[in-house]
């Protein structure tokens, strides 16, 4: 039986795929704008995409940023990501920072959630998936691929080594060239959540070919969707009024 993972009184694994909207602000005042707005969207997660943040660098001034975000946004489960520009992000850091912001911020108590990308440094991986449960802290282990979509077989196995290094929530976007990339996309999702997942998985097809896979996860195994809220952080993102009715009527039919 695959186990769900319950962040704040969330579900994920359970039901209806959930909603994250990402935050993308520059500063601390565009953050906090945003999150007063993410306060009146029907959503069940944020994401804030720290690469976006303009003193990423300062690890004080990412915590204070936090604080000011976490103050405004109470109860919403988040997502804590710096997303790496050879995998779609806004910049690129040294691993060792990496590692070391998401470790620091594991501590704070003001996240639920960080994303640690599956081509990093496998034995720092494991550090810091002991370090953020020691802090209650759930991990996803992410790969994106903007390029292309990779075989059924490949993306089955990278999904399956995030499981095996102990990602809570293993997860893989890719880009779809054509309709039958979507087609493998899902395929893949399938076959992993019906033969090797135990745990609830992520994953999409992006930009408008792959729109589906947003829509229709939970028929394939996908317990989570991104959606956009005023500005997306990743091609093919739905406004979220219009994904919570969709994904609300395929819940309802199944």
């Amino acid at each position: 039986m695959k186990k769900t993972i319950l962040v704040r009184d969330i579900n994920i694994g359970e039901g209806a795929s959930k909603i994250c909207v990402p935050m993308v602000g520059e500063t601390i005042s565009q953050l906090e704008e945003e999150a007063a707005f993410l306060r009146t969207i029907d959503l069940d997660l944020v994401e804030w995409r720290v690469d976006f943040y303009q003193d990423v660098e300062a690890i004080e001034k990412v915590k204070e940023a936090l604080h000011r975000i976490r103050a405004i946004l109470t109860d919403t489960p988040l997502i804590f990501t710096f997303r790496s520009a050879k995998e779609g992000g806004e910049k690129e850091v040294a691993e060792d920072y990496y590692f070391k912001l998401n470790k620091e911020v594991s501590r704070t108590g003001l996240v639920d959630i960080v994303d640690i990308e599956l081509f990093s440094n496998e034995q720092q991986i494991i550090s810091l998936i002991e370090e953020a449960h020691q802090n209650q802290v759930f991990v996803i282990i992410s790969n994106h691929d903007f390029d292309k979509t990779p075989s059924k077989e490949d993306i089955i196995s990278r999904l399956r080594r995030a499981q095996e290094l102990g990602g809570d929530l293993p997860k893989i976007a890719v880009m779809p060239r054509n309709t039958e990339d979507v087609l493998t996309l899902l395929a893949a999702t399938n076959e992993m959540y019906e033969q090797y997942a135990d745990r609830p998985i992520i994953t999409m097809s992006m930009a408008g070919k792959g729109v589906i896979s947003r829509l229709a996860g939970e028929v394939f195994g996908s317990s989570l969707t991104f959606g956009a809220a005023r500005k997306a952080s990743a091609p093919g993102q739905v406004p979220v009024t219009e994904l919570r009715k969709i994904l609300k009527l395929i819940n309802s039919a199944l």
